[in-house]
């Protein structure tokens, strides 16, 4: 409760916390918190897609986001100017407000924890492997539990809770994988209800 963030965001951390990954969740949750710095024009969806792929998991959009975060670390050490560092967002259809932003939240993020006692080790590994992988989504779970979905017979539907039936959004890096259970930070309704950050998981997680 004392997360400056969304309850259910907050129990991820807590979450993340015990089962040792803290320092992706602390990267992810204060992703899920801002608008997602990834644009996608509606007249340049296709070179978006192409300009994202740098930062795609074929996985987990969650470790896109990690992907990303390691990108804009790495802008802003090279001590580029300020118009550079802007162009170079804009070039991979990414957001520069947004991404300070971001970062910006992180920082309060890890204030509060640290003032909680907690510890842990501040960088994130460059390949994520499987062990990790369960942790940071099993901890993803445990705030995100009515966003779970199965793949239907029926192509590209997934059941979810509920009732509910939808589809992963097309900038998904799943979107051609077709998991038969995914996880999602939400789901948006547009032209159909879409999942937005989406991950691939197994049934005994939930």
């Amino acid at each position: 409760a004392r997360l400056p963030v969304d309850p259910r965001i907050g129990r991820m951390i807590l979450a993340a916390k015990e089962a040792g990954c803290l320092a992706e969740m602390l990267v992810i949750a204060s992703a899920l918190a801002v608008p997602d710095p990834r644009d996608r024009p509606l007249d340049k969806q296709q070179a978006a897609d192409q300009a994202h792929l740098r930062f795609r998991d074929e996985r987990s959009d969650f470790l896109s986001l990690l992907v990303l975060w390691q990108f804009f670390a790495e802008a802003l050490s090279a001590k580029l100017s300020h118009r550079a560092l802007v162009d170079g967002c804009r070039a991979h259809f990414v957001s520069y407000l947004r991404l300070r932003e971001w970062r910006d939240l992180h920082q309060q993020l890890c204030e509060q924890v640290r003032e909680l006692g907690w510890r842990w080790t501040e960088a994130l590994p460059g390949k994520v492997d499987d062990a990790r992988y369960i942790a940071v989504h099993k901890s993803l779970l445990a705030g995100l539990l009515s966003n779970v979905g199965f793949r239907s017979d029926e192509g590209d539907v997934y059941l979810g809770t509920r009732g509910i039936r939808f589809y992963l959004h097309p900038g998904s890096g799943l979107a051609k994988k077709a998991a038969k259970w995914v996880l999602a930070a939400e789901l948006t309704e547009t032209t159909r209800l879409y999942a937005r950050n989406a991950a691939k998981i197994e049934p005994e997680w939930i």
